[in-house]
């Protein structure tokens, strides 16, 4: 398939930081922890943005936030994103991570989880726009590396200030906005919507990234066009496909689609990975955050069900190798016979 016309590939840029390509790994709490966001850089993200960490600092020293805030060997741009609904408190931690290692911090105004937003974080703050004023110029003049800032269209459907936001944040020294095409009353619920996108991205000058949806090549072009943002932003349509970064740059460039993955390489891709969640969080925790990301890596294959039940009760992580290895046998075995 060859697409009719195709978006400039111009380079985006945060502060000092050209992007390659168009394409952001969202940050995920509980996914996009170093071993995936290498991963993802490796398949074509052209920046991949931290799980939150919170601004309070009676949590800095726990194993969970020393460990989010581990950039070691992690390519450039590190960045890093931050949560919280005090001003100061938000300014401390962003010095903080910077001081670890970030060489830019994202504010989350976007989250809609009742735990972050019961304590007036997350896209609760949309509600409260002078305390959005207030958060990102303190964290702006916390540190003299790049601030981003991730929001949602708007509190509910008829409260959407994203605009307004847009104009707070880039007034304040803001350096990259990105919008997620719903509110927070949406959750992640119905389609999400880029006329929003759009006209913030007509209305201010600091780069734009879209959010919400962008499921394939075809739909990154489309937001690209329709919103004239300067990148997208990819979540839950990369966990089990981190090939989807290279898959739309490919597509964006050429307008033709790459091959899909075949058995083979997706079980070099997801052992590699296992190794580096075994080798990042021991191999009690890595065994356990593993059994998600293989559940997502085996869907829609044949007996993946069976599989997933399986490989869910290992404690192991040789057994956990094995059986997937023997799982990724049987594909690798079925495709050659049907070649």
């Amino acid at each position: 398939m060859i697409a009719a016309s195709l978006p400039l590939m111009t380079t985006m840029r945060i502060g000092p930081y050209p992007l390659s390509g168009k394409i952001v790994l969202a940050p995920m709490a509980g996914v996009t922890d170093r071993p995936f966001r290498q991963l993802c850089k490796q398949l074509g993200a052209g920046m991949a943005v931290s799980e939150m960490v919170s601004a309070n600092s009676l949590l800095w020293g726990s194993e969970k936030t020393q460990r989010r805030a581990d950039h070691r060997g992690e390519a450039e741009p590190k960045t890093v994103q931050i949560a919280g609904a005090d001003p100061v408190m938000m300014a401390e931690a962003a010095r903080y991570n910077a001081d670890q290692g970030a060489q830019i911090i994202d504010i989350n105004m976007g989250c809609p989880a009742k735990k972050v937003c019961n304590v007036m974080a997350g896209s609760a703050l949309l509600k409260d726009e002078p305390l959005v004023q207030q958060i990102v110029t303190a964290v702006v003049r916390a540190v003299n590396i790049p601030v981003t800032l991730k929001i949602r269209t708007g509190w509910d459907s008829a409260n959407k200030n994203a605009l307004t936001v847009a104009r707070i944040a880039e007034q304040a020294g803001i350096a990259a906005l990105a919008i997620h095409g719903r509110t927070r009353a949406d959750q992640y619920n119905g389609d999400a919507e880029y006329d929003t996108i759009a006209e913030v991205k007509r209305r201010i000058t600091i780069p734009v990234i879209a959010n919400g949806d962008i499921t394939s090549p075809e739909k990154a072009k489309y937001v690209l066009e329709y919103t004239d943002a300067d990148a997208v932003m990819i979540g839950r349509a990369a966990q089990g496909r981190p090939w989807i970064f290279r898959e739309i740059n490919y597509f964006l460039s050429t307008g033709r689609h790459l091959p899909e993955p075949g058995p083979r390489e997706v079980r070099a891709i997801l052992i590699n990975h296992l190794y580096n969640l075994y080798e990042f969080y021991g191999e009690y925790a890595g065994v356990r955050i593993a059994r998600k990301h293989i559940s997502w890596y085996s869907k829609g294959h044949p007996h993946g069900a069976l599989f997933r039940q399986t490989i869910n009760r290992v404690e192991s992580s040789i057994d956990q190798l094995a059986m997937t290895n023997a799982f990724f046998d049987n594909l690798i075995s079925r495709e050659e016979l049907a070649a």
